[in-house]
């Protein structure tokens, strides 16, 4: 046989086959009465102890063992659960009883199996016969009920009695007249087909209930048994009639039957059982349909139409014999057949109880349908094949405003949504070509069918629904109906647009929010028109936080509300108006390309400012006023090909148009703008803008970097005395130096403010330009140092602790070191900022306002802060000798000093006539590029030094300028 042929053929086709070829050479050689009873007796004997071996030998191995079977490769499967592997030790029990038996039989050789003659083979055979039948009921899962075993019990004494009957009027009948034998001793002669045939019918019930996979093998144990019975019947015959051992045929029969038991195993499950799949746990070369799968338990069954068909061929045989045979039925016949009658009269009148509970159940089943449809809210349908309603519940009635006959008789294709209803009967006809091929026999073979749609109520609305679609039959009825259950979505639908507009609308305002803006923000683009432009304006409240602060975030709130109102009454209807956050607004508007509109648009945002700033804004019974910051931006500043057709076809990476966030990035810049330039104005984007966030940006990364590598200094810019030009201070000055490139001070100190590395470099400065002060004070070089401070450091959490630990580490004494402060850290928030610098003023640290008398007008605050030193603005300085003014300013703000006892500093000093005006004015100390520059340590102790040895050679005598 070829390997191509080899794995074509079956598995179980081999050991089959070579069980047939056997079978059919015993079937020969015992009627050619080859061997005599000796040879008979001795191949059961072999036939049996194979048996036995192979079953027993199965059932020993692991679940989903397998192994190679001779050089024919054949695989050997064994059952998937260890229920059936039970099954199999007692079919091996079975096996080795009958191999006892024959063995035993062969060594007497003369035995006879009869109850007058009992022998010990006979109990072998007796209890190989019983394990049979118990390995047949062993995979079943037995029932606990009562009834089911009474019923049991009915259908097989019925079914032993009719088998009993037939036996009896064809075969056993006459040979009793023959026999000359008493009733008594005669039924001993029929003992053991007896037990058979109650067994053979005992078991039948099991055989039927076998679980799905394994009924193949539980039908081979059964045919094993009955050929069993089957061959007692025969031997009996055989006896009775006079007949000898080689008269016999039965052992045929009986070989049979082992032959079926050593199959058992080779034939493994019945192929339905396999897995679905692969299983990780088959071994190399098993086949798939070998691979053990689940575990499943037969039940108990009833015989079905068994002893019904067996009783009537026995009362039709029986009927016949009477009419047609010479000796009329014996007493046993009719008690038999008699007692059988009355039992199938009970078991028939239990039957019709049955019948009676189970339409009884139905009925009370509908009655429960209908109360439930008729108290549900879902509207329950029941509908022919043809979608035509038949019954209609009071919750369809009640949702769709129909009469009765209104909906009854109507196809359901008239009131569902024109829209939705070839998708409905698209469903609907996939779901009955589902349901006929699973089997349309069998209600809910298919499951169910979901379908959405709208559907029209009484009054011509339109209402969103969900329904389900399955089969239903009623009482006594074939499923030739469906079943429509439909939940009414009105409410749900409503939710959901809720929902929708609370996601993409300011709950405060009821404009749309920022996300509703962004997405129509990049509609409105992808459906530009040619040559049209696209602009937002972004409007931001000036001072709004003080409204919060001040009144309350309920006034906040008022203002709010009556600014989105202006806002929406001065757009036109297409464009679009949103709340962005906060105090923050935008609105989308589409405009034509020409100029004109351009400038429309920059109008646009001017009245928009002039209506949010002019009007005061009515909370309660105040009046608050405010201005505002606006922005525009422009998108489509690129003409868009000329060409539609171009335009279309035109490679999609090429971009004629910024991007929505693009667009509205730019107008928030520009806003941004306006808002630093100090508010209440219009600012129209330009490119330089977006660069200088992105150079600001990259410099806060920078500044960390350079913060690690130590790419920072510290320079002195000297204080002199204007009267001697004596040093007496340094100002520190934070410097960095990029590489070779020094970058100015403007550009990097605001993007340290804001990233909040100015905290960490100011203590940096703090304790670099002390230690170099503290080396100069011990050379006995009395001069003090100035450092400026933010608002944001002073409001760090351990400001003053930080101050006190730079003058402890470097030892410069604190009355050495004086704070420089900005006059608006002192008047905006007197409170928090004065109390930490009052706390370093009385640890001896001196506190003096730089650029004094610009922007807060704090000439009055003098007498009330802690202050030691005011500091000249230069713009002030910058004006003596050409503007009266401004050196009349400047004489006021030194006698000022004076009177309150502050120490006075001019800054800015350039100009020789700027120098003599100051001392004119009696200014003790002044700074500036004429006094001298900022310049490194070195050069201030070279400068110092100088200073000194200068001044022991004039005495009190005013000294040259260090510059």
């Amino acid at each position: 046989m070829s390997g191509e042929n080899a794995r074509r053929m079956p598995p179980r086709a081999v050991p089959v086959a070579m069980a047939a070829i056997v079978g059919v050479l015993y079937a020969t050689g015992s009627l050619l009465g080859w061997g005599g009873t000796a040879f008979i007796a001795w191949t059961e004997a072999v036939a049996a102890g194979a048996a036995a071996v192979s079953l027993l030998m199965s059932a020993g191995r692991p679940k989903g063992a397998a192994a190679d079977a001779g050089d024919a490769g054949i695989i050997r499967r064994v059952s998937s659960g260890g229920i059936w592997r039970a099954s199999w030790r007692w079919y091996g029990v079975a096996a080795a009883g009958w191999f006892a038996g024959a063995v035993g039989s062969a060594v007497a050789d003369n035995v006879s199996r009869s109850a007058l003659s009992l022998s010990v083979p006979d109990l072998f055979y007796l209890l190989a016969v019983v394990a049979l039948v118990i390995g047949l009921i062993v995979p079943v899962r037995l029932s606990r009920d009562v009834g089911m075993w009474l019923r049991y019990l009915a259908d097989t004494y019925v079914c032993a009695c009719a088998v009993f009957v037939l036996g009896w009027v064809a075969i056993f009948g006459s040979l009793y007249h023959q026999s000359g034998e008493s009733a008594s001793e005669y039924l001993l002669e029929l003992l053991y087909p007896l037990i058979d045939v109650v067994l053979v019918c005992g078991a039948l019930p099991f055989a039927l209930g076998a679980a799905r996979g394994h009924r193949r093998l539980a039908w081979m144990g059964f045919g094993a048994l009955a050929a069993f019975a089957t061959a007692d019947v025969v031997t009996t015959f055989v006896r009775l009639d006079g007949g000898g051992p080689s008269d016999d045929p039965s052992d045929i029969l009986r070989l049979a039957g082992l032959l079926l038991l050593l199959l058992v195993p080779w034939t493994g499950p019945a192929p339905e059982a396999a897995p679905d799949g692969p299983s990780d746990d088959i071994p190399d070369g098993v086949p798939a349909d070998a691979a053990p799968g689940p575990e499943e338990r037969g039940r108990m069954t009833g015989p079905g139409l068994a002893p019904a068909a067996v009783a009537a061929a026995a009362s039709l045989f029986v009927a016949g014999h009477s009419l047609t045979g010479d000796n009329g039925l014996e007493p046993v016949v009719s008690v038999v057949a008699g007692s059988a009658a009355l039992v199938l009269l009970a078991r028939l009148a239990g039957l019709l109880r049955e019948n009676d509970g189970l339409r009884r159940a139905v009925e009370t089943g509908e009655e429960h349908f209908r109360a439930l449809s008729e108290s549900s809210n879902d509207a329950v349908l029941i509908c022919d094949l043809d979608a035509t309603v038949q019954y209609a519940s009071a919750g369809a009635l009640r949702t769709y405003h129909y009469t009765p006959e209104e909906l009854l008789g109507r196809p359901l294709h008239e009131i569902i949504h024109p829209e939705d209803l070839p998708r409905v009967q698209e469903a609907f006809t996939e779901f009955l070509d589902e349901e006929d091929a699973a089997g349309a026999d069998r209600p809910g073979a298919a499951g169910s069918l979901r379908v959405s749609c709208r559907v029209r109520a009484a009054d011509g609305t339109w209402l969103p629904t969900e329904s389900t679609i399955s089969r239903y039959a009623g009482t006594g009825e074939a499923p030739g109906r469906l079943l429509v259950t439909t939940r009414d979505l009105s409410e749900q639908a409503a939710l959901q647009r809720q929902v929708a507009h609370l996601t993409f609308h300011d709950g405060l305002t009821g404009l749309p929010n920022r996300s509703y803006f962004e997405e129509r923000t990049r509609e409105v683009l992808a459906q530009q028109r040619p040559g049209g432009r696209v602009a937002v304006v972004f409007v931001d409240m000036d001072g709004f936080t003080d409204v919060n602060d001040s009144a309350g975030h309920a006034a906040g709130d008022q203002v709010l509300a009556q600014a989105a109102r202006r806002l929406r009454a001065n757009v036109q209807a297409d464009d679009t108006v949103a709340r962005w956050g906060g105090d923050e607004f935008a609105v989308l508007v589409q405009l034509p390309s020409d100029d004109r509109e351009t400038r429309a648009a920059v109008e646009l945002a001017g009245r928009l400012l002039r209506v949010l700033s002019v009007d005061p804004y009515q909370v309660g019974s105040k009046q608050i006023v405010l201005t505002a910051s606006v922005g525009i931006a422009f998108a489509g500043d690129e003409e868009a090909p000329a060409d539609p057709v171009k335009a279309r076809g035109a490679d999609a990476g090429r971009r004629l148009r910024r991007t929505a966030a693009d667009l509205i990035r730019n107008g928030d810049l520009a806003m941004a703008r306006a808002k630093e330039l100090g508010g209440g104005r219009v600012e129209v984007f330009a490119p330089h803008m977006h660069a200088d966030v992105v150079r600001r940006l990259e410099l806060g990364s920078d500044l960390q970097r350079a913060l690690a590598e130590e790419q920072f200094a510290v320079e002195f810019q000297p204080v002199v005395d204007l009267a001697t030009s004596r040093v007496t201070g340094v100002e520190a000055l934070l410097r960095w130096w990029r590489g070779s490139e020094s970058v100015p001070p403007e550009e990097f100190i605001g993007p340290a403010e804001e990233s909040g590395l100015m905290i960490p470099l100011g203590d940096w400065v703090l304790r670099e330009a002390c230690r170099e002060v503290a080396r100069w004070r011990r050379d006995s070089w009395d001069v003090g140092l100035s450092v400026n401070f933010t608002a944001r450091q002073i409001a760090a959490p351990r400001f003053v602790e930080s101050v006190a630990a730079a003058l402890a580490e470097t030892g410069l004494p604190p009355q050495a070191l004086t704070l420089e402060v900005r006059e608006e850290v002192l008047v905006e928030d007197g409170g928090q900022n004065v109390a930490r610098l009052s706390e370093l003023r009385d640890l001896g640290v001196r506190l003096a306002i730089d650029d004094f008398g610009t922007g807060y007008a704090s000439l009055a605050y003098l007498g009330q802060l802690p202050v030691d030193v005011i500091k000249i603005d230069p713009s002030f300085v910058a004006g003596l000798g050409s503007d009266e003014t401004l050196s009349l300013l400047t004489r006021t703000i030194v006698r000022l000093g004076r009177d309150l006892g502050l120490t006075v500093v001019a800054e800015g000093i350039e100009r020789p006539e700027q120098l003599e005006l100051l001392r004119a004015m009696d200014c003790p100390r002044g700074q500036g590029f004429l006094v001298a520059r900022p310049m490194a340590a070195g050069r201030v102790e070279s400068l110092v030094r100088t200073n000194l040895a200068a001044q022991d050679l004039s005495g009190d005598l005013p000294l040259p300028l260090p510059g």
